[in-house]
């Protein structure tokens, strides 16, 4: 078993962004289910002082790495040659376009689907009230979003090009609870000719779709992962 462990929760967007990236390069790790918003939950030291959200952690060895994004790069840097070579591109403009629809989902996808996640898909289970106002200027703002999404897709299969990469991978946890749980998310999705046929094609993997099954189970704190099933 390889050294590569991962702390966390799939159903956090962050984990699952993880976790589907290590599946599409089949690599080796543990998966030690922790949730810090639980008071009674045993948290390892270095957690609280490195990752205080508690959303997800890569320990590799005697490294720590706390972000979702900079995790996948790093993955797929350090096994180029194993799984899916594709995923972050095999040379210098691919790897410029895979990066250019990276930025772009972390700076103008994430932050409108993050608050629509909140508001659309778990909101009600929580006994909130959804903010209207909120949930309007959001899918505003993710409607445009989506809105370029589409015309690029007309011109290319995946956003970056003709092969699936991180760029495409990265907006599957955002995309999947909104047109899982919301028909208002589901609707912006959908309503896009070329965005729905990406949704479909991307979410039919089957690396996310083994991160889906994870979601859905609620096994002991401590999973050994090789390959998909």
């Amino acid at each position: 078993m390889g050294s590569l462990k991962v702390f966390g929760l799939p159903a956090s967007t962050d984990v699952s962004r993880v976790l589907t990236c290590l599946f599409e390069k089949e690599v080796e790790f543990q998966l030690i289910r922790i949730d810090t918003y639980k008071k009674d939950h045993k948290v390892p030291e270095f957690l609280r002082l490195q990752d205080p959200s508690g959303q997800v952690t890569l320990k590799d060895g005697i490294f720590t790495f706390v972000d979702s994004r900079e995790i996948c790069r790093y993955v797929c840097e350090k096994y180029a040659n194993q799984g899916n070579k594709t995923l972050y591109g095999t040379g210098g403009l691919e790897r410029a376009s895979i990066e250019q629809w990276l930025q772009s989902e972390a700076r103008n996808f994430d932050p409108p689907s993050s608050a629509l996640v909140f508001h659309l898909a778990f909101a009600v289970p929580m006994g909130l009230e959804p903010d209207e106002a909120v949930v309007n200027q959001n899918v505003r703002k993710l409607a445009r979003v989506l809105d370029v999404y589409d015309q690029r897709l007309e011109d290319s299969k995946y956003l970056a090009g003709d092969e699936f990469t991180l760029a495409d991978l990265s907006h599957l946890p955002n995309s999947h609870y909104l047109v899982d749980r919301s028909e208002r998310g589901r609707e912006l999705f959908y309503s896009r000719k070329n965005v729905a046929r990406w949704w479909k094609e991307i979410s039919s993997r089957p690396s996310w779709q083994q991160v889906v099954h994870m979601q859905s189970e609620h096994p002991g704190p401590l999973e050994k992962f090789k390959t998909i099933d």
